[in-house]
Order: structure tokens, then sequence, then C-alpha cells
């Protein structure tokens, strides 16, 4: 399917024009039919060649614009309608300046009301006017409402600029801006909008705000489906969902793939902007404010987040005045904060760089891989794991690192990767591991340390004490004076228990390295259930061992506690 907008001013024969294509009623409202003025989208569509092409059918009175807004953001290409006895109109010049806004880039002029008056004049201006904006030079067809001249060739040139359109991904990222929300009868909520690419089908869960939608239904042009793929007019009915929670404006987005902001910088087409403006992207319309950075490049502010990428296209419009005041492009999704004095202006000078992507790497330094395709950025630098790391960022880390490793206590025979990884103010534990190679250490057992690294010489030779005596008395724990006076104080024996060579089964109570594993032996050959101070007595141990070391047991499910003080072996 193909999806064209209409645009033009009021009363130039844009419904007409799509009632003659069509065969179908684009006015969807009994006013608008009364009164033979759109007021609101409407939604047509017809086979042309081998393609199905839907027509929205926008609004041309000023009254109306951002209902036209609504529609054209959306559209891949228009149909630029002015009548031939009226030309060009200052409803046409707002439409145009909206699609130059918006980047629209392929359209066809139609020149309606041929009967009434010679087009030759009509065309030659509107195509003039329309040549100096993104659509450039494009094809005319002069056409008759009431007569039906000129329609034949108007079917072949939308099918040529049909098939000249691009082919969207059908795995990209779901964005359904939705135009329409309403209630169908034993259907409940159903909306609808412009997939411009990706595939929706029945059962997908999708994003409406903060809450997940499940898929019911699906339509398009007027028929059921399984799965639609862009591009489309797609009707969506969502389960669970109350109408009152569904509005013009709102998006229905894959789940985790999309970074909605509030504030981000843009690159302006034009830059007749006032402080306080409206932001219109897709179907939305919001509040905005705007802070020049640079001559050309702004921040914008937006009343409520949008879920937006670097590159996408909008506009802001000044209502007051009724004019189009700004295209813009987005530029940074996640901008950095401007508190400081002569922020703005670093920071306008800093967008001039056209590798926006590694730009945002080296502010950050590292880069979760799915962020770069939330933003809309193709990814770059170093891969380090799940992560892209700046590559200049790398290499001073490195050298930190080592020196940092270098210089920690020996005692505790590495330095831990947490310790580590706070000091070089990485945004992952995953990270230091990486960020070791080439520098001679390694990570072992949760530790930064040079292969076969090991404790102090002093500290050895007081655990071959310790380790002597455990290995007659397993269970009766050396006391606190005792550990002491061999100089192992807390940071030795931690350091120990790093290294397996002791377990710490509570503050300053330390046993050999399978203690828990004898113990376990032990206690289940003894009639179950059992108390404390029967396996205080199979273990020749103290309470102030035991208690602790039964606790352990319990909280890894090897023991089960009953109650009633006893305890038994789990199967």
């Amino acid at each position: 399917m193909r999806v064209i907008v209409t645009a033009g001013h009021v009363d130039h024969g844009k419904s007409t024009l799509v009632r003659r294509l069509t065969g179908m009623e684009p006015d969807r409202w009994a006013e608008e039919r009364r009164r033979g003025l759109t007021i609101d989208l409407g939604f047509a569509w017809t086979r042309i060649g081998d393609e199905d092409v839907a027509f929205v059918d926008v609004p041309g009175h000023e009254r109306f614009v951002p209902n036209m807004l609504a529609g054209a953001g959306p559209a891949p290409a228009v149909l630029f309608v002015v009548a031939a006895d009226e030309g060009w109109m200052p409803q046409s010049a707002e439409h145009l300046a909206a699609l130059d806004a918006f980047g629209v880039r392929r359209g066809l002029l139609v020149v309606t009301k041929a009967d009434r008056a010679d087009p030759a004049a009509a065309t030659a201006e509107a195509l003039g006017e329309i040549a100096a904006t993104s659509l450039g030079a494009v094809p005319s067809v002069a056409v008759s409402g009431t007569t039906g001249a000129g329609f034949a060739e108007l079917r072949a040139e939308i099918g040529t600029l049909a098939e000249g359109l691009p082919t969207p991904d059908p795995d990209a990222d779901v964005r359904l801006w939705i135009d329409r929300a309403f209630t169908v009868s034993g259907a409940g909520t159903v909306v609808t909008g412009t997939l411009a690419a990706g595939t929706i089908a029945v059962g997908d869960e999708l994003l409406l705000g903060d809450t997940r939608v499940k898929v019911r239904g699906l339509q398009a042009l007027g028929k059921s489906h399984d799965r639609v793929t862009a591009v489309a007019r797609v009707a969506v009915n969502l389960r669970g969902t109350a109408r009152t929670d569904v509005r013009r404006g709102d998006v229905l987005l894959t789940p985790g793939r999309w970074h909605a902001t509030a504030e981000f910088d843009v690159r302006l087409r034009g830059a007749d902007v006032h402080r306080h403006l409206v932001l219109h992207f897709g179907t939305a319309a919001v509040p905005v404010r705007v802070r020049p950075l640079g001559t050309d490049t702004a921040r914008l502010t937006t009343a409520s987040a949008l879920p937006l990428r670097v590159g996408d296209r909008g506009l802001l419009r000044d209502p007051g005045e009724h004019r189009i005041a700004a295209g813009f492009d987005v530029l940074d999704v996640r901008p950095p904060s401007l508190a400081r004095r002569g922020a703005a202006r670093a920071r306008g000078e800093e967008l001039a760089d056209r590798d926006l992507a590694g730009t945002y790497l080296r502010r950050h330094g590292f880069v979760p891989a799915p962020d770069f395709a939330a933003m809309g950025l193709p990814e770059t630098g170093e891969k380090i794991g799940d992560w892209f790391a700046d590559p200049a960022r790398v290499a001073g880390l490195r050298a930190e690192a080592a020196a940092l490793v270098r210089g920690w206590d020996a005692l505790a025979a590495g330095m831990p990767v947490e310790a580590l990884r706070h000091r070089l103010g990485l945004p992952a534990p995953e990270l230091v591991a990486p960020l070791l190679a080439g520098t001679g250490f390694e990570v072992t057992g949760g530790l930064v340390r040079r292969p076969g690294a090991g404790l102090d010489p002093a500290v050895e030779k007081a655990l071959e004490t310790v380790t002597k005596r455990l290995a007659e008395q397993p269970f009766r724990a050396p006391e606190a004076d005792e550990l002491r006076a061999l100089g192992l104080g807390r940071r030795e024996l931690a350091a120990a228990v790093r290294l397996g060579r002791l377990t710490a089964v509570a503050e300053g109570v330390v046993l050999g390295p399978d203690a828990e594993e004898r113990a376990v032996a032990e206690l289940r050959g003894l009639p179950q259930p059992f108390t404390v101070s029967e396996a205080r007595r199979a273990l020749d141990s103290t309470r102030r061992v035991m208690i602790p070391l039964l606790e352990r047991l319990d909280a890894a499910g090897i023991t089960q506690p009953l109650g009633d003080g006893t305890r038994r072996c789990s199967e």
C-alpha cells in the first residue's frame, strides 16, 4: 500500500478529487458534508495499477491547520491541489510551508476546476512556489471534478508517484502516530494511523504511553488482517484499553526500543522563531519552549515527552500569527545540561560536528549498544561486550586502571572489582575485565590482580598456622584475640576469604574452605530432626560458630528450620 496526503487552500476541491478517484466519501462528519467543508482528516482508498493507494484528505481552512498538520506529518508524499479559477491562495502557502518544514520530498501538483478557467496560469505559479521547497520540481495535471477531464492522466501520474516511493523496512521498530480513536460495539477501542515502518500483528504487545497494550484485531483498507506491514493505513483494535485513555497525538511503540524525551537539540530550517511556539511531529501538537544555541541550532523543551530519534523532522508553528515558524531536524535526544555560563554557545559549536554518534560517544565515554538504535544513531567506537566505548577514553582508563591496581594494598591480594569500577567511573562491572586487556592484570574471584599473585608472606605464614589448627578441629574457630596476635585483622581475613583460603561464617568467625561441606556430611548422619546442641556436639563446636553456620545452611536451603528449635537436612 502507498499513502498520499492532499494539501491546498480551502474549497479548492481536495475532497471532490479524492471522491472522484476512489468512489468513497472522505468527509466523515455530517457537518462536513452539510457545509461542503472538510473539518477533520478524511480517508479513502483505491487501486491504481498494481498498488493500493490510500489518501489522507486534510482540511484547507486556516482554522483547521492543526488537523491538516496531523495528516501531513506522517505522510511520505502529497497531492498538492490548486484551483484553476482562484490560483495560489494564503492557505496554499501555509500548507506548502508545512510540507517543506516536514521535509516532504515527493509530490504531484493537481490543478482542479479546469472547466472553470484556463489552468495554465495557476499551474505556472504553483510550480514556481513548489520548486523552492523540499518538493522541488514536481509533475502537474489539470483536472475537472465536474466533467472528469484529466482523471485518466491523473491516475497514471499517481501510479508513477506511488511506484517511486521508497519501500520501508518491515522489521523496523513500530511508531504508529494515532490520528483517530473511537469505539466499535463489541470490539472496544480502535485507533487509526499511518504505519510508516515496521509490522504490526494480532497478539503483539505495544506501548501506549507507559502502558503495555495488546493488539486484538487489525484492519487495512476495510479488511481484517492477521498482520500488516508498512506503509499502510491501519486500524488497530486494542484489548482492554478505554476510549478515554487514548487520543490523537498518542503513539503506539515497540516496547523497549524508543527513548521518550522532552528536551532535545535540533537544527532549524528557517529561523523566524519566538521563545514559545507549538511543535508538530507525527500527529502530536505540543507547546514548546525554544532556546537558541547557534545561528541554526536550538534546544527545544516540550510540555510532554515524545519518542524521537536523531534525523526525525518536525515543524514549529506560531498559532497566534497563523504561520509556520521553522522546520527542524533532530540532532540529539539526550543532550547535555546547559547550566554553566557559556554552555549554550559551546553546545551550538559542538552541534556543528556532523559526526553526531561520535560526539555523543565522546561525551559519555561508554554507551550501551541498544541505545544507539533507540536514539537513531549509527554504532561507533570500540565494542566492549554489550557496550561501545570511546577509544581515547579506553586508552586513558587502561593506563589509569593499571596504576590503581599496582598501588593497591598488597594485603588484599588484589583490588576488588567494584572498587576499581568506582575509581574509574565505569557505568557497569562487566566493563572492568575487557578494559584490562593488555595491562597484565586479570579478574579472578572478584579481584583484579596479576596472574598467580598471592598474599603477603607474613599473612601467608599466619594462615598456615590457622589452617593447621582447623585441620585438627574443623569447627573450633579461632578467637578474635588469637587472630589479632597472628596479625590477621579484618582486611587480611577478607583477602583470605576472597581467595578461597577461609570461609567466613560471621564477623570475625572463620573456618576452613570446606567447612560447609564437612558440616553437611556430619549433620546428615544425625537422627532427624536435630537441635542446635546436638549439632554442636556432633561437630565438636561452640554456639558462637554453630548458630551462624546453621543459619548459612538454612539460607542455602541445605537445612530447614522447623519452628520448634529443631532442624532437618533437606532431601
